[in-house]
């Protein structure tokens, strides 16, 4: 099939290549969003698909907004099959998906209909799930509401990032979006309508969602953690600036700490919660590159008595 690609940040960037190196389709060109500013210059800087794309030699098409006439224009013209989709971060209009003769399919990280929306994979690392995964699904104007061609699954770890997670199901799930395109030309697939039971939503996690509250369990301050690492990292605060918290660990043994009260050791930095305490293993403090947490507090000289968050 012709296909044009659409996609944008660097998880996309397994899936454009399972369906170059396919070897069945052709991937006549790549949809992505616009250069962004990023740096300290706050230079331009191109999308990592568009990167991708520019290697391989294939036509980027960066509009603005995906119902821009000139776009829409091209799209016809290139004429596509199909139009894949992960991560392109734009919502596609009716007049869009009406182009390609197969419809736009989105590979999504979750088992839909479970965390639909913009933040699946964070959000099942908080809510605790065990087992996630991708789906591929032919695009509507719902929320990630169309009908399922295929789904993989991969287990969350205990110690799972967001980040980690992510990592390993875009390349489980280009696997999969080669194989959905593959079944579609050949007729093998076909999308079954989503269940009405078991939807939840996924929206973007915000800075102030990421903000941890000590009166909360241990397990719930783990998972908010690693669900908000990388991005957009969780955070309290000590001495009224802002603490990023990039890993600890339960610490299920030692229950005398009040939730945020903190006791750092010699080789470790203990912080009580609702139930039993965390320990800090890296943190970050404004202004501060990431440091052993044992460090930055031998340098801030914790005194008995001071607490994050309050």
């Amino acid at each position: 099939m012709k296909l044009v690609f659409a996609g944008t940040p660097e998880v996309a960037v397994p899936a454009l290549d399972a369906l170059i190196a396919s070897g069945r389709h052709e991937v006549a060109a790549v949809v992505t969003r616009p250069d962004a500013p990023a740096g300290r210059g706050r230079r331009l800087i191109a999308s990592p698909v568009a990167e991708r794309a520019e290697e391989a030699g294939i036509e980027v098409l960066k509009p603005a907004r995906p119902r821009d006439p000139d776009f829409l224009e091209r799209l016809r013209e290139i004429a596509p099959d199909c139009c894949p989709v992960v991560a392109y971060g734009a919502l596609l209009p009716r007049v869009a998906l009406d182009v390609p003769a197969r419809g736009w399919v989105n590979l999504h990280f979750s088992l839909l209909p479970a965390w639909r929306g913009a933040a699946p994979v964070q959000h099942a690392v908080m809510a605790g799930d065990e087992i996630t995964g991708a789906s591929t699904f032919l695009i509507e104007e719902g929320l990630d509401s169309g009908p399922v061609y295929g789904t993989v699954t991969e287990q969350v770890r205990p110690n799972d990032t967001s980040g980690d997670l992510l990592t390993r199901l875009a390349f489980a799930g280009a696997g999969l979006l080669a194989a959905t395109m593959d079944g579609i030309e050949d007729g093998t697939v076909e999308a079954v309508p989503q269940p009405a039971d078991g939807i939840t939503l996924a929206p973007k996690i915000t800075v102030e969602d990421a903000r941890v509250e000590w009166t909360a369990p241990a397990l719930r301050v783990d998972r908010v953690i690693r669900g908000c690492t990388p991005a957009p990292g969780a955070w309290t605060t000590f001495r009224g600036e802002r603490l990023k918290l990039v890993q600890a660990v339960p610490v299920p043994g030692r229950t005398d700490l009040a939730p945020g009260a903190l006791s750092a050791g010699k080789n470790s930095v203990h912080v009580g919660t609702g139930s039993y305490a965390v320990e800090l293993l890296w943190v970050q403090a404004q202004g501060k590159k990431p440091m052993r947490a044992a460090d930055w507090a031998r340098g801030a000289r914790i005194a008995e008595g001071e607490t994050l968050g309050g």
